[in-house]
């Protein structure tokens, strides 16, 4: 299934994608994409329907993040081992974790505020993980039962921020407003057959800039939510995005590329769909 939450921002409705692409209305059978519906059985709920039989959504409505309420944002860093050597760095042995916060998040296609006093904006195509059941001190063969699905993720970053004024903490460099689009769709773990083999891309203006593929990936999405789980405890509707491949605008050489105000970043994973993201200035 690939779930979305579309309408004006703070007032998304739960929808659903059906074979013509359309969006369909689950207001009268889920209040909403997001850790309440998971915990409670609403997937299952959903899966019951005959969308043929469901009237699609009018018109092109705005697509909001596709998990609403999230209480955790986990991200992963330095994930990919050639992202690594682009950025100077060793391959970690374990998983780097940070946290983004939650305010964050926005939509797959809304803008890119341009935080106040930013330098070198960034952007990182990632493969997100949704939390489908609580996850505490998971065995490894239970990981993959804990996931509920997948999502398309740009770990927007500040590099500024996050490394010439980190103070040990990247999180100050990743947390800025829309610094955190989801979607377009929560798409569940069965449509996915092979989650460490989809093509990654992001280009902006068109240009090329990243490439790459889940295969890479240092530590894979089931090993990422069992080790997450031996330190805090995930809940429904939580996520985490699992870091990016080479080609961001940090590790390009001579000279760095950094976003500019106008650039149009397009990104997307294969089965999960695509982004599209406008940067503009901060209102004063």
């Amino acid at each position: 299934m690939k779930l979305v939450r579309y309408g004006a921002a703070g007032r998304e409705k739960p929808g659903i994608i059906g074979e013509d692409g359309k969006i369909r209305d689950l207001s009268k059978v889920v209040k909403d994409i997001d850790g309440a519906m998971l915990a409670s059985g609403g997937l299952a709920k959903i899966k019951k329907l005959n969308l043929k039989r469901m009237k699609p959504v009018a018109g092109k409505p705005r697509l909001g993040p596709c998990v609403g309420n999230v209480r955790n944002f986990i991200a992963i860093g330095l994930n990919y081992s050639d992202h690594a050597a682009e950025a100077g760095m060793p391959v970690p042995k374990e998983p780097v974790i940070f946290s983004k916060t939650t305010t964050s998040i926005c939509g797959p296609n809304d803008d890119t505020v341009t935080p106040r006093d930013s330098t070198k904006l960034d952007y990182e195509v990632e493969i997100g993980i949704v939390i489908g059941r609580r996850a505490r001190y998971l065995e490894k063969d239970k990981a993959k039962a804990a996931i509920a699905g997948y999502f398309v993720g740009n770990d927007v970053s500040e590099r500024s921020f996050q490394i010439e004024r980190s103070g040990g903490q990247w999180m100050k460099g990743k947390s800025c407003e829309t610094f955190g689009p989801i979607g377009p769709w929560l798409v569940t773990r069965d449509e996915i057959k092979d989650v460490q083999n989809l093509d990654m891309w992001l280009d902006v203006n068109g240009e090329k800039r990243q490439r790459g593929n889940t295969r890479t990936m240092i530590f894979d999405c089931e090993h990422i939510v069992w080790y997450v789980s031996q330190f805090m405890v995930l809940e429904p509707g939580d996520i985490i995005i699992t870091g990016t491949p080479p080609g961001v605008a940090l590790g390009m050489k001579p000279t760095p590329k950094f976003l500019q105000v106008g650039d149009v970043v397009t990104l997307g994973i294969e089965g999960l769909g695509e982004q599209k993201q406008k940067v503009v200035a901060a209102k004063k």
